[in-house]
């Protein structure tokens, strides 16, 4: 990770990172996550957040809000995923999230795809860069924590459906209660294992 940091802080004073956490689960929006750092941003244990036990993320969650120069963090709804499909709404929300920051610095995404207001803005997309930036694995810890607080909230509305302990990925638990009680508002009626049910769950 080091070596990509120095690579990119020999030329530039910030940089920009940006990651998402959702785009697979059957239920729930999509978060996404930028955050700036300078040369002197420095935490032990980052990494890409999937790489992470739950309790280091939530020990890493505040050290990296105190530390980074600028964060941001928004979600992508149910609804704009339907709407846009989620390549799109992915693209829309790190186009929404680096817009909402003041401090900029050079950009950098996590994957192989930019938004095209980013494209312009010379930023580069790196394939695991949740492993190799500080930035990005940075971004991706926010972003997971995030909506993994927002999935355990859900729950408590739509117990049935285990999300504190699912995310809303598509477990065989979260499967066999979709076959038992139907897909809530929160379900992402266009994925393939929510798409087959028409029943809503009764509130």
């Amino acid at each position: 990770m080091l070596e990509l940091d120095n690579y990119y802080f020999a030329t530039y004073n910030f940089i920009t990172g940006i990651d998402e956490a959702g785009r697979g689960p059957l239920a729930g929006p999509l978060v996404v996550a930028a955050v700036t750092i300078s040369s002197n941003f420095e935490i032990s244990g980052l990494d890409d957040s999937k790489k992470l036990s739950d309790k280091k993320r939530r020990e890493l969650y505040p050290l990296i809000m105190e530390e980074v120069i600028e964060y941001k963090i928004i979600t992508v709804s149910v609804e704009e995923i339907e709407e846009l499909n989620i390549l799109h709404a992915t693209m829309k929300g790190m186009q929404q999230v680096y817009q909402g920051l003041q401090m900029q610095g050079m950009i950098l995404v996590d994957g192989n795809r930019l938004p095209a207001n980013l494209k312009e803005r010379g930023a580069e997309a790196i394939v695991k860069g949740d492993q190799k930036v500080s930035a990005i694995a940075a971004a991706s810890i926010l972003a997971k924590v995030y909506r993994d607080n927002i999935m355990i909230e859900l729950d408590k509305s739509f117990p049935e459906y285990g999300f504190c302990r699912n995310k809303g990925y598509g477990t065989r638990e979260h499967l066999l209660a979709i076959e038992q009680h139907g897909i809530t508002p929160c379900h992402r009626q266009s994925f393939g294992p929510v798409a087959q049910h028409t029943l809503y769950f009764d509130m």
